[in-house]
């Protein structure tokens, strides 16, 4: 796969997970929806072409390397490196997450998505006729 089409196929996976996050009854399954479309998101950015990075590598701290390669979005790789770092407590249950978390980070995370797509010269998706599903806390 080329570096365009991988930069393209993380965007869209993105944009599918922020959809998931929308329609995630869970709390917990919320916040991980948003944390993957971000992840995502991130990676797109570093697999662009004009970043220069080979096809199919990927750096060994991907918030980092944002950073470092794309200032801009520096703020961003901080916020979402603090939420990496409390994946695998989400996934297992040993962390529960509130509501008001969920939400906050499927917003950032679809603003991030937002951010990346305009850098990309990518059209930004539209979710204003998306709506949060009811949750409960799991």
């Amino acid at each position: 796969m080329s570096g365009a089409q991988t930069t393209l196929d993380l965007i869209e996976r993105a944009r599918d997970g922020v959809i998931e996050g929308y329609a995630a009854t869970a709390t917990s399954a919320r916040w991980l929806a948003a944390s993957l479309a971000a992840l995502r998101a991130g990676a797109a950015v570093l697999s662009a072409p004009t970043h220069g990075r080979r096809p199919g590598s990927a750096p060994a701290d991907l918030w980092g390397e944002l950073a470092r390669t794309a200032p801009e979005l520096a703020e961003w790789a901080e916020v979402f490196a603090a939420v990496g770092a409390d994946r695998i407590a989400v996934e297992t249950g040993l962390v529960r997450v509130g509501l008001r978390e969920a939400d906050d980070l499927l917003r950032a995370a679809e603003e991030f998505l937002e951010v990346v797509s305009g850098r990309l010269g990518l059209p930004v998706s539209d979710h204003r006729g998306l709506r949060l599903a009811s949750t409960r806390t799991a």
